[in-house]
């Protein structure tokens, strides 16, 4: 089972401060929208979104049908079929794609300790 790309999702209390703070470990903008305060910040293969007023917490997230880099793969383990093995395997989740659908979906879950792992499909 292939998640795709990783990235950390911050819930950050001053968007301007966060960018300037990751720039200076080598983060450069890669996508997003500072005007509506979020943004995605790489450094070389390592992604951090940063997120004000968007998130309860720091997130995990996961984009299946992505590279590091938001290109789509030609293959990719498809979000429902994630879905339906970590089901099966008893992991509760807080938000579930439907099934009934094909294309972008998303489904959130916890981790022992409260952390949420977010699988964002955008293909």
């Amino acid at each position: 089972m292939n998640l795709g790309a990783f990235s950390i999702s911050l819930a950050v209390k001053d968007i301007a401060a966060s960018v300037a703070f990751y720039e200076k470990l080598g983060f450069q903008p890669f996508g997003g929208d500072l005007a509506n305060k979020w943004i995605i910040l790489k450094n070389g293969d390592h992604i951090i979104g940063l997120f004000q007023g968007m998130l309860d917490k720091n997130t995990l997230t996961f984009n299946p049908g992505w590279d590091q880099n938001a290109q789509p793969l030609a293959e990719f383990t498809d979000i429902r079929d994630i879905q339906r093995h970590l089901k099966s395997q008893g992991v509760t989740l807080t938000a579930e794609a439907d099934t009934t659908t094909t294309g972008p979906a998303y489904a959130i879950l916890m981790d022992p300790d409260g952390n949420p792992v977010f699988l964002d499909q955008h293909v």
